[in-house]
Parts: structure tokens; sequence; C-alpha cells
């Protein structure tokens, strides 16, 4: 022990050991997560993950062993052998690969044991091939004894990690596994590197070999190949575990109410997930000291003996549903006769999440069957207080007896159906009497066939007798003694209707009533699939409604449900045959419309127009809105579900960004455009730490003085393959991605670090864009940017336009005074342009207002403009507010503004935007220049 201790101490470089130590923990820990999902998979999908996360495996162990092997110190490493060291790679992954594929194929202790012990040897296997792909000036000797220690100390741990991983699902089990794995991996290696003798000698280098900085290289990409899957899995794993904790809430919500019935979930384990105010009542558990039972806790000690809840548990999972019926125990010890169904519950794919179980009480029945069976002297008083129908029959199928609740049922007499009737009467005048109509004799025939049957065998399983929607009944017969049988009939109505009122709350909106999505996705589906078929087409039109927010935002989201409701009862009530309408979420709603031409489409797509022409008043407010669309259709547009809605979505968004247009159709240039958009997304995420960013600044100038005032930075892209791309294009998209942030904050750090280097006091002025504003932490940016600069803040200009400050004002605001608390100067950008200017402008003291340059580029041409920049610069001057004018690019800008006493200005015709300034250069350029430039326009 001490000599392997020794080995790591003296003979690796501990920041190498650290590193393939946590490469090394990270890819256990990856293995053991993707084998749990490898696992949990279907079986045509199983070998897949099994392959991936092998492969995953392999890599994390090839990755720790190299990292290791650059931290040893043996001397001079000439190289690595190429043929091995991918040789090394394609053992680890590839024995990696079968030992996960051994193991989980039955998930035997001997498919486990084995699995493992593949897995281990694949691991040695290269470990000794990745040390025979070293190229040293030496001769490497390996000790016997050391070598077969660092076997064992892979196959051991391993066999615990995989008995773990195997039969633990706990974080217990997880732990222990990923520890067992890494600790294998690592006593390998820095076993077998104690037992490696070097013996200095000649060898020659060879051409081919890989060279130290380019191994460096290969394994730091496989390193952070793996941290980045092991990022992205851990963001998967948590979005999946979220959508299921949110789908056992839906359900705990839906099941809770019902008290008719013990109804709740179990886990794939057996173990209780649920539990209803039935169950609560029928067994006697509160919900805190039940969940985490077994299912074995209910059934009697000798059904426990005999395995029957396995049983139960195995059939469901076989068939989909078991039912039956049993003695239960409740909390107390008292028992009950229970009727029980057990159905299988499974996720969009298919695959099976757990058990829904519904326990009633029948013990009355079983009671009342089992004293009617024994025909006891106690008979007619259990047949006048059962709560089901019953009729006995002789052997020859005539009729002995029928109890009170059986004639109340069916709403007949005793003169009606008198004893010695034979079963095909019985159950000709009780199906007519249901039906409220004539039934054909081959029908009555079945049913009376079916009956006498029953005396034949065991008791038979219930059969369900829809009358009508409010009207089931459930029909049970047992034989009895010495020929005959007794048919008892239970109505389910209400049980029927409580299941009913469960599907219907997991396949509709429970605020519009409307279908959701779910029930939208199904009724696609099969539509799209029948219209292909019938080469029909089916029109799917996605619609979002604008000014929602607004009206959530003024009056609250109850107006704002009021709003939905009475959208869904217009769109329901403009519905014709082969339409269908659902709610996705929000205020956002899906129509699908089959048709065979472009007229019937129109008319459809008017119909829902109209829908939205109108206001809905409340409590005597007229609420405005109108409603963005777009339209997708089959087959032109898409040949699936998902590929029409994800269309007809775009189109809505295309919609929703034209002016005046509320109905677009998608076009195939929308995915080209989004596709664009989405690659210049990606490419814009690597800008900052590819430097292709940079910043320009603009010279703004005082004008009475002619003096260099500050800058203005602005923001320039570099494309490596687009070239040049413009602000108005990137810095939109920097806004949808969330990319603005980091940006925005490097462009203030970039512009503070550049004005430090200025020798003179100039301001340096940075935009502010919308989201940044009303970020929280927008205040302690700017502090922490300018203590990491030194800049002083009075030397800093925030500009922000007035578009920032409406979308959100009182966060805008209360941010802008944090800022202004600095010392940090704010000046309003494009004043004029907003509908509420003034009303801005009185909101918070700006430091400075900036005049838009377009006011000034229409000055020569529009007197309406230049009674604008003359209006702007007297109300500053009146609130004595500086005022900087924008766009000044020719001689009579320049003469104009200076004629109504604009304090200062900037343009191409004072300086166009160029590279980091310099005092030495500004000088001289500025000294002659700028003289010359203000003399003239002094005289003009």
């Amino acid at each position: 022990m001490l000599e392997i201790l020794s080995c790591i101490q003296d003979q690796h470089a501990w920041r190498y050991v650290v590193a393939a130590g946590l490469i090394c923990i990270l890819s256990s820990a990856m293995t053991v997560v993707l084998l749990r999902l490898a696992l949990g998979s279907r079986e045509g999908s199983r070998l897949n993950w099994l392959a991936f996360t092998g492969a995953t495996a392999g890599l994390g162990i090839w990755a720790t062993h190299f990292i290791a092997m650059l931290g040893y110190a043996p001397g001079v490493i000439l190289g690595y052998d190429p043929a091995l060291t991918v040789a090394s790679l394609l053992i680890a992954i590839i024995m990696a690969a079968i030992g996960l594929a051994v193991a989980a194929q039955r998930q035997t202790a001997l498919h486990v044991i084995t699995g493992a012990i593949i897995t281990a040897l694949g691991v040695c296997a290269m470990h000794y091939c990745g040390m025979l792909a070293l190229r040293l000036p030496a001769q490497m000797h390996w000790q016997p004894g050391y070598v077969i220690a660092s076997i064992l100390g892979a196959v051991l741990p391993m066999l615990c990690a995989f008995g773990l991983a195997f039969t633990r699902q706990d974080r217990i089990g997880f732990v222990g596994a990923a520890s067992g794995m890494t600790l294998a991996v690592l006593t390998l290696h820095f076993t077998g590197m104690t037992g490696l003798e070097i013996t200095p000698s000649h060898i020659s280098a060879n051409a081919m070999l890989i060279a130290p900085r380019a191994m460096v290289f290969l394994v730091s990409s496989i390193a952070i190949a793996l941290i980045a899957l092991a990022i992205t899995l851990g963001v998967i794993v948590s979005k999946t575990a979220a959508a299921v904790r949110t789908s056992e809430r839906q359900f705990a919500l839906l099941v809770r109410g019902i008290s008719d019935h013990a109804l709740y979930m179990l886990n794939l384990d057996g173990t209780v997930a649920s539990w209803n105010a039935g169950a609560q009542r029928l067994k006697g558990y509160r919900i805190e000291d039940v969940l985490g039972l077994p299912l074995a806790t209910f059934y009697t000690p000798e059904d426990r003996t005999a395995g029957l809840p396995g049983i139960a548990l195995n059939t469901a999972r076989t068939n989909g549903k078991f039912t039956g019926e049993g003695w239960r125990v409740r909390r107390d010890g008292t028992r009950f006769w229970a009727q029980v169904t057990i159905e299988v519950v499974k996720d969009e794919r298919g695959r099976a999440i757990g058990f829904a179980k519904i326990t009633r009480d029948v013990t009355e029945r079983k009671e009342t069957l089992d004293s009617l069976a024994t025909l006891g002297e106690q008979r007619d008083a259990a047949l006048s207080h059962m709560h089901q129908g019953l009729c006995m029959f002789d052997a020859k199928g005539n009729l002995v007896l029928r109890n009170a609740r059986f004639l109340e049922m069916y709403g007949l007499t005793a003169e009606q159906v008198p004893e010695g009737m034979p079963v095909r009467d019985v159950v000709r005048i009780v199906m007519t009497k249901a039906y409220a109509q004539p039934i054909c004799e081959e029908r009555i025939e079945e049913v009376a066939q079916r009956l006498c049957d029953s005396q034949q065998g065991a008791a038979s399983s219930p059969i369900f007798a829809e009358y009508s929607d409010s009207f089931i009944v459930s029909v049970a017969s047992r034989k009895l003694p010495g020929g005959g049988w007794v048919t008892t009939m239970d109505d389910i109505t209400n049980q029927r209707q409580s299941e009913a009122r469960i599907e219907h709350m997991a396949l509709h909106d429970g605020l519009t009533g409307l279908p959701n999505r779910t029930r939208l996705n199904l009724w696609l589906e099969e539509t799209i699939a029948l219209a292909g078929a019938q080469e029909r087409k089916v029109a799917v039109a996605v619609l979002d409604l604008n000014r929602f927010k607004d009206i959530n935002d003024t009056f609250g989201h109850a107006w704002g449900d009021v709003v939905l409701a009475e959208i869904a009862r217009r769109l329901s009530a403009t519905l014709q045959e082969d339409e269908f309408a659902a709610r996705l979420g929000g205020d956002e709603f899906a129509l699908t419309k089959v048709y065979t031409s472009a007229k019937e489409l129109d008319d459809f797509l008017r119909r829902v127009e109209r829908c939205f022409e109108h206001p809905v008043t409340h409590e005597g407010q007229d609420l405005h809105f109108g409603a963005s669309i777009g339209v997708s259709a089959f087959p032109e547009d898409g040949d699936d579900r998902e590929t029409l809605l994800n269309n007809a979505d775009l189109a809505m968004y295309r919609a929703k960004g034209q002016l005046g247009e509320s109905l677009c159709f998608y076009e195939s240039s929308m995915d080209e455009s989004a596709r664009a958009r989405r690659k210049l997304a990606n490419d814009l995420r690597q800008a900052i730490d590819r430097h292709e960013l940079s910043l320009l600044y603009q010279p703004q100038c005082y004008l009475e003085s002619g003096a260099l005032s500050g800058y203005e930075a602005l923001l320039r892209w570099h494309h490596p393959l687009r070239g040049s791309v413009p602000p108005d294009e990137f810095i939109p998209i920097a806004e949808e991605a969330g990319l603005i942030i980091p940006i925005g904050e490097w462009v203030l750090r970039e512009a503070c670090r550049e004005a430090m280097h200025w020798q003179d006091d100039y301001r340096i002025a940075v935009n502010l864009s919308a989201i940044q504003l009303v970020q929280p932490d927008i205040a302690s940016t700017v502090t922490r940017v300018l203590l990491e600069t030194g800049l002083p803040a009075r030397r800093l200009e925030l500009e922000i336009t007035e578009t920032a400050i409406i979308a959100d004002k009182a966060r805008a605001l209360r941010n802008l005074r944090q800022i202004k608390a600095l010392g940090v100067g704010i000046a309003m950008d494009d004043f004029g342009t907003g509908y509420s200017s003034l009303d801005t402008l009185h909101s918070f003291p700006f430091d400075k207002i900036k005049i838009d340059k377009s006011f000034l580029l229409q000055s020569d041409k529009s007197e309406q403009a230049q009674a604008i920049i003359r209006a702007v610069l007297g109300l500053g001057q009146s609130l004595k507010i500086p005022v900087l004018a924008e766009g000044v690019e020719t001689e009579e800008h320049l003469a104009m503004l200076l004629s109504e006493g604009c304090q200062e200005a900037q343009g191409y015709y004072l300086g166009r935007p160029g590279h980091a300034p310099s005092l030495l250069a500004q000088t001289l350029q500025l000294g002659a220049a700028e003289s010359a430039v203000f003399d003239s326009a002094r005289s003009a």
C-alpha cells in the first residue's frame, strides 16, 4: 500500500491525478444514469441504450487512464503509438458495452457477475494496451504481483458496482455503483503503475507516434465531451423527473375527490404512490401513513403467504389489467370482501409508469351470495336488504326467486316476472324494459344461453350491460350445489360516470372545457391517417391572442380567464362537421379542419377570424383583443402531427411579427429562416470566445467650443464566414436567444477598460438593451464592472431607449435610480420616436436627451422635422437637460444645430466610428480638422 501511495505522490503530477479522478467519477456517474435509462427503455431500443452506455463508460475509462498518464513523470515521453492507442480505446468501449449487455440480458446473479468481470477485464486490457502504446527512451518491466493485484483491484469493486447498479434503484445504489466503478478504474491504474519498472535505454523515435501535445488535445476533447454530455444528461433527467412529478400531482388531484371507491396509484414495485378519500374511508389509512407501503399490506396473511399480491401485479403487467375478488384487511384488522381492478398506467411512449387500482367493498354481496347458496332460513331477510338485484334459477333454467331490488332496478312488478318463468322470458322482459324497445330473438337467445352456461362452471366474470349512459349494470352468475345458478345485478352507473369524469379531465382543459393538447394529438393522428386513405386534406391552425397580457396585467388573471372561456365558447360554436378545437395552454389555441377544396378552408378560416371581431364584455368593461393565426396543411406542409403543428406555429409567429397581418400560411422559407436564425444564434454564442466581437468608438463633440466630449461605443460582429453582420440583424437574435446579457456585460466591460487608457476624462457612452435594463442585478453588474476596470462612475454614460422603459416601466425606473445613485449618467436615446416621451421624461431625471438622427436627416426637406428639433432643444433648455443631436452628416446640419443652440452632436461629419482611440492620435487629428470644420460652420 505504501508503494502505491509513493507511486502516486512521487511519480505523478497531482493536478493530473485530481483531473483523472474527477473525470472517472463523472463518467462512472453518467454510466449508472444511462444504465438506468437503458433498463427502463423498451426492448427494441434497449440495445442502443446499452451500446451508448458502453461507449460513455469506455471513453471515461480511457480518458481517466491517459489523463493520469499525462501526469506520469518517468522521463522524456517520445509519444504514443497510434494503433495501440486507438486499440486501447476500442477495447474499453467494446468490453464495457459487452459487459453491460450481458448483465442486463436477464439481470440474474450469474449474468451480473459475468458482466462485471467482462467489464473489469476490459478495463485491465485497456490499461496495459495503453501502456504498451507509450514510447519512452527506456524499457518497461512489470512486477507480476502488482499486475495480479491490479486485476483483482479492478474486478472486486466492479462486482460491487454492478451488484448495486442492478439491484438498487435508490440514491444509495447510484452512489455505491458509481463509487465502485471509480474505485475499480483508479485502483487498477495506480496499482499497475506501482508494478512498473523503467530501465533507461535508447529507442529511436518513430515518425508515426502521436505527440504528447496532440495527446493532450485528444484527451482534453474527450474529457470536455464527457462533461458536456453529463450536463446535457443532467438537464434531460431533471426535466423528465419534473414532468413525472407534475403528472403524478395532477393524477392525485383527480382521484383525491372520489369518495365512493378506493382509488389509488401504485409504483412499478407495487408500493402506494397516491391515496384518495375513498381509500382512507374504506381501509382506514391516512395518506401520510400509507404512502410507500407495499400492496401486500392490504392482503390477509394467508394470501400474502400464497403470493397473491405478486400474482395480481404480474397479471396486470402482462395482460394490462387484473380483476378479481377476495378478502382484504383494514388498518384495524377487520376484513371485507373486495372487488379489485388493477390496470397498468403508461406514459406517452407506451412505457409502464405504475398501476391504477380501484377497490370496492362488496362484502354485503359476498355474504348474500354465500347465504343464498346454502338456501338457509335467513334467505328472505337477506334478499330484502340486498342493494343488488338477484335472480335464482334451477337446473332447468326456470326462475326460482327474485328480490325486490331486481324488480326496482328494472321497473318491473312481481306479476310481470312470476316464479317459474323460463330464463329466456326473463331476459326478454328485462332487456325490452331496459332498452325501451323490442329486442331481436337472436340477441335474447345469446344472453339466455350465456346464463345457462354459468351452471356448468365456477363463478363467471362480470358482464357489463350498458343499456344507456344513465343505466349500466354489472351482471355476475355463480352455480349452486345440486344444479342451477344465482345471478346478481349491480347498478354501476355512478362508478362508470366517475371513470368517465376522470377520462374527460385527463383529455380536456379545466378552464375552457375544450380538448387539451393530448386529446388534440390523438385526434390529429387518427384524422391524418384517415384523410390520407381518403385523399382528403387536413388544415391545422394555431392561434395566439394579441394584447392578452395587457388584460391580465390591467384587470387581473380572473378577467383573463373570462376572456379565455368566452373565446373557447365562440370557437366551439363556430365548429362544423370534421372540425376540431383545442386549447394548447395559456392564450394559445389550435383548430383543425378536414377539407377537399380551398373554398372550404377559406370559409373555415373566415368563421374563425369572426370570433375575434368583437370585444368580450365583463362587468361593464369591453376587453379588446385580437389573434394571430398560422396555418399549415396536410399533406403539402407535412405528413405527421408534429410537423404540422410546428409549421403552423412558425406561420403564427410570422403573422404576429407582421404589421397589419393576422393570418399567415406556412411557407417553406419560414423553416429556412428559422433555421438560419438558429444557426446565427449558435454562432453568436461563441462569438465572444472566438474574439469575433469588437467595439467601434464614435466621437461626440461640444458644438460651441468644438472640443471632444467623449465617445459612444458601438458593437460590431465580424462573422468568420458571413463577414460583417449588421447590429440590427444580430442584436434581436441575441435578445431572443438570451445572449444579450453576457454580450451586453462584455461591451460594458470592454468600453470601460478602453476609457481607462485615455489621458483626458472623456465620457464613454454605452447602450443598454431593454432586457438588460429590467434585470434585477443590473445595478450590481455596473458596479462590478466599474470596480474591475477602475473607471470613475462620472465618466460612464448609459443610453436607454424609451421602448426599453415602457416594456416594464416600474422595474426599469427602479433600476435606473439605483444606477444613477452610483454617479453614472443616464441618457434618453432616440428621443421623440416613442408615444409617451414626455411622460417618460417626467418619470425620471435624465442627464441627457439624444435627438434621434431621423429628424436631422429629414431636416433639409421637412419643416416638421426642423420644428421637432427646435422643440426638443427648447424642452431641454427649459428642463436644464443637455441635448445631443445624432446624425450630423453635412455642414448644413451642423450650422442649423449651432444656430438653434444645441450643446452636443455626433455624426459622420464630425467623426466616423473607428477603432479604440489613443490620446495622441486624437489630438493630432482633431487639432486641425475640428477647428476647420467648426470655423466654416460658424461662418456659414
